[in-house]
Formats: C-alpha cells, sequence, structure tokens
C-alpha cells in the first residue's frame, strides 16, 4: 500500500504556503471599476497585457489601499521605472550612436 495522500501528496507532510501568500477576494467589489477598466483594456488590445499596465497597476493600488492585499513596492511587482517610461511613450531606441 502507498503512503501518500489524495494526488499523490504525502501524509504528515507539512504544506507549504504560496510565495506570495494568499489574499482575500473582493467581496464587497471595493475595486470592480479598476477591474473592469482592465478588463476592458485586455478586451479591446487583443489580450495585450503590456499595453493595459496603467490599468493593473491601478487595480493593485485599489488592492493595498482597502487591505484586500499586502502593502508592497509597485517596483516589487513590475511596476518599475522603465514601466512608466514605456507606458508614457518615452521608449528609447536602444541605438548607440559613435
Amino acid at each position: 500500500m502507498s503512503s501518500g495522500g489524495a494526488f499523490g501528496g504525502n501524509r504528515g507532510m507539512r504544506p507549504m504556503p504560496p510565495e506570495k501568500g494568499v489574499f482575500p477576494l473582493d467581496h464587497m467589489h471595493e475595486c470592480d471599476p479598476e477591474k473592469k477598466d482592465y478588463l476592458n483594456c485586455l478586451n479591446s488590445s487583443g489580450r495585450q497585457s503590456e499595453k493595459c499596465q496603467p490599468f493593473s497597476k491601478k487595480y493593485l493600488e485599489c488592492r493595498m489601499a482597502k487591505n484586500l492585499m499586502a502593502k508592497q513596492d509597485m517596483a516589487e511587482l513590475g511596476f518599475g521605472r522603465q514601466t512608466e517610461m514605456e507606458t508614457s511613450g518615452e521608449k528609447n531606441n536602444g541605438s548607440i550612436h559613435n
């Protein structure tokens, strides 16, 4: 007989929590406008999430403000200076002039 649990898990082993932890669902729909803006952007951009980063950022900021997720620096979530420059249209063309 096997000593594994359901779905092949090991009995007696402590489960490991996810790296970022879990955060509560928005049962009170506090961030629905931001979520809808983001989803509308995804639909209109052909599911290209990089074009919708400002909406994604606003949604995450709303969740942090309403204590629906842990407060975290936006740079740690992928919204650094580089991302802000790209969304504002100030991309560097990357060429080097000698």
